[in-house]
């Protein structure tokens, strides 16, 4: 059976979907942690300091090869004081990424995913919690950037993610891609 474009994109998305439901995010001071766990951690963290704005903000990079690491990050920044992040290492077992820029879109769909997901958890989590202060869940960080060999597909990436309804960070301000999330690869 042969499948119509829109079908095989929501595979892709559920596949997706699993691959976040199942397992962990990894924290330094909270180990191993689901999801859910994750949500409330972030906005938990938000409620510590309310008077102080936070961003959140998306990452994701990848190893070399036909079945490379893609570290996903959270990070969760209090500005002028810190902050946190929660990662995610997804791997597919049943698919090769022949080309560096096939790896490259991969790192933005599953940072364009994550994001949506996580806004809208977030945003539950922190009504739950009748929480008000400010936080900014605008940008999603790309591991492109003017200079080497990522620079033709700049304005694609870009693209992508504005598609998605947020703004993209390339390098060398996109720290949770190219620092965080890299260290994970």
């Amino acid at each position: 059976m042969k499948l119509t474009f829109c079908q095989a994109e929501i595979i892709i998305i559920l596949q997706f979907m699993n691959k976040i439901f199942d397992g962990y995010f990894y924290n330094p001071t909270c180990g191993d942690i689901s999801l859910e766990a994750t949500v409330r951690e972030i906005v938990k963290y938000f409620s510590e300091k309310p008077e102080i704005p936070y961003e959140l903000i998306v990452g994701c990079d990848s190893s070399s090869g036909e079945h490379p690491n893609f570290p996903v990050a959270i990070v969760v920044l209090r500005k002028g004081q810190g902050g946190r992040f929660f990662l995610k290492r997804i791997n597919y077992k049943d698919r090769k990424f022949y080309s560096w820029k096939r790896r490259i879109l991969e790192e933005v769909f599953l940072s364009c995913q994550l994001a949506l997901l996580l806004k809208e958890k977030v945003e539950k989590e922190a009504e739950k919690m009748s929480l008000s202060q400010s936080y900014e869940f605008r940008y999603i960080h790309a591991d492109v950037g003017e200079n080497g060999q990522t620079k033709d597909m700049v304005r694609e990436v870009v693209g992508l993610i504005r598609g998605n309804g947020f703004e993209a960070k390339i390098k060398p301000e996109s720290y949770a891609a190219s620092s965080v999330a890299d260290r994970f690869a």
